[in-house]
C-alpha cells in the first residue's frame, strides 16, 4: 500500500490516526499548495483530486480520509479507534457524524472563502460574502457539541476514537487560520489540551516519510 500524503487537515487525520494506531506505511508527498493534487499525474491516481488517498495492494485506489480510516481499521482492528464492538462502532461514527456535518466542513469552507481565497479561487467555486458566517456557524455547532459532551474526558466517554482526532486535528487548523474556538468552553476546552498531550498531535504535523522500499 502507498499513502498519498499532503499538508492539509484531513492528511493530518489520517497521520494522526496512523500515529494511534503504531501503523507505517510507505508514501509519498503531494504538493496541494502548488496545485499537483489537481495535475493530471495525480488525477490518474485520484480523480477527486483529493488528499488523502490510499494506493491498495492491487493498483486500486481508495480516497477520503474516513474511509481509509475505515479500511485500514478493519485489516488492524488494535488498538480500536473506531471500535471493538458494533457498539462501539456506531458510537464513534455518531460523534464522527456531528463533528464533521456540523463543525468541520464549515470551518473548511469559511478556509476557502476566506483566508484561503486567492488559493481556492481558481480552483473551485467560492462564496467570499458566505465566509464570516460560515465561521458564526462551526463557532455556534462547537457550544452545541459542548452541551451534548458527558463527563468522559473523549466524545465518546472513556475511549479515545477516531472521532476526537478529526474534531482535534480541525479546530487545531482553524486557530492557524483566524477560527479561533473559545477555550473557556467548559468541556471542549479541557478535552482539547487532553488531546494536544497525547505525542501523535505534535507528531502528525511532520509529514510521513517518504518509503517506497
Amino acid at each position: 500500500m502507498l499513502i498519498y500524503d499532503a499538508q492539509s487537515p484531513a492528511p493530518r487525520c489520517l497521520r494522526m490516526f496512523l500515529l494511534e494506531k503504531r501503523l507505517r506505511l510507505p508514501a509519498v508527498t503531494v504538493d496541494v499548495m502548488t496545485g499537483e493534487n489537481r495535475a493530471a499525474a495525480f488525477l490518474a491516481v485520484n480523480a477527486a483530486g483529493q488528499t488523502p488517498a490510499l494506493r491498495l495492494d492491487d493498483g486500486s485506489t481508495l480516497a477520503e480520509a474516513v474511509a481509509i480510516a475505515e479500511y485500514l481499521e478493519e485489516l488492524q482492528p488494535t488498538p480500536a479507534l473506531i471500535g471493538r464492538t458494533a457498539a462501539e462502532r456506531g458510537l464513534t461514527r455518531q460523534w464522527w457524524r456531528r463533528v464533521e456535518l456540523n463543525i468541520t466542513e464549515f470551518i473548511h469552507n469559511a478556509y476557502h472563502y476566506g483566508e484561503g481565497l486567492a488559493r481556492f479561487q481558481p480552483r473551485i467555486p467560492v462564496v467570499p460574502e458566505a465566509a464570516a458566517g460560515l465561521k458564526r456557524v462551526a463557532q455556534d455547532r462547537l457550544r452545541w457539541l459542548d452541551g451534548l459532551l458527558g463527563p468522559g474526558p473523549w466524545l465518546c466517554g472513556e475511549r479515545f476514537s477516531a472521532a476526537d482526532i478529526w474534531l482535534y486535528v480541525w479546530l487545531d487548523f482553524g486557530l492557524a487560520v483566524n477560527q479561533p474556538f473559545d477555550r473557556g468552553l467548559p468541556r471542549i476546552g479541557p478535552w482539547f489540551e487532553r488531546v494536544a498531550a497525547r505525542p501523535s498531535a505534535a507528531a502528525s504535523r511532520q509529514l510521513l516519510a517518504t518509503d517506497l522500499t
